[in-house]
């Protein structure tokens, strides 16, 4: 799920896509932040957030120690300019975890579900068709327009190239969202010192 700071849609996320990777679009992320920095400082802001994201140098696969290095990154962000711009750095700290969802994906699609620009641009469509027809009949031909705006819009989506190594990449990261393995399932084996338990 790629969102804005919208709370109504991130609680719905979470209620009803609760397996589910919340990524928040990157670019509503750095307008928030750099609204909150002088032009004078804007420039130099904008291209130290988003060198916290480039992570193309790094030669890490996507994961966990992807995301951790990110995270520090945001960290060692936020105690160069606390002093400076506090609102900013609180800006950015803002639900953070939601920043570095997209580092678990394929490399190959990092780029293109940092943000919310695909969904965006059919917003723009949808409203620019419904400028023409003016108002619906009912629900149903809302549903129709909506539909067709979002089918038209996908046949022409760029940048998601999908080898079979990021299909078994996307299928594990599903079985493991959908069948997390609990601590307590996982049970330690017996030591060799320890008496084998009794027979009831």
């Amino acid at each position: 799920m790629i969102s804005d700071g919208g709370a109504g849609l991130i609680s719905a996320c979470e209620l009803v896509l609760g397996c589910s990777l919340r990524q928040r679009c990157l670019i509503h992320k750095c307008r928030n932040v750099t609204s909150k920095v002088s032009r004078h400082d804007l420039a130099e802001f904008k291209k130290e957030f988003w060198e916290i994201f480039d992570t193309t140098e790094l030669g890490l696969p996507p994961g966990q120690r992807l995301v951790e290095t990110v995270q520090r990154r945001i960290d060692a962000f936020a105690a160069k300019g606390e002093k400076t711009y506090p609102a900013a750095v609180k800006s950015l700290l803002t639900d953070r975890s939601s920043l570095t969802s997209y580092l678990r994906f394929p490399v190959e699609h990092h780029k293109r579900i940092r943000h919310s620009n695909f969904i965006e641009r059919t917003f723009g469509e949808t409203r620019r068709r419904v400028k023409v027809i003016g108002r619906f009949p009912g629900e149903a031909s809302c549903v129709s327009l909506a539909f067709a705006v979002l089918d038209r819009a996908a046949t022409g989506w760029r940048g998601f190239t999908t080898t079979p190594a990021a299909l078994r990449q996307l299928e594990g990261m599903r079985r493991d969202l959908l069948n997390p393995v609990s601590a307590d399932v996982i049970q330690p084996a017996p030591q060799d010192h320890e008496p084998p338990a009794e027979a009831a």
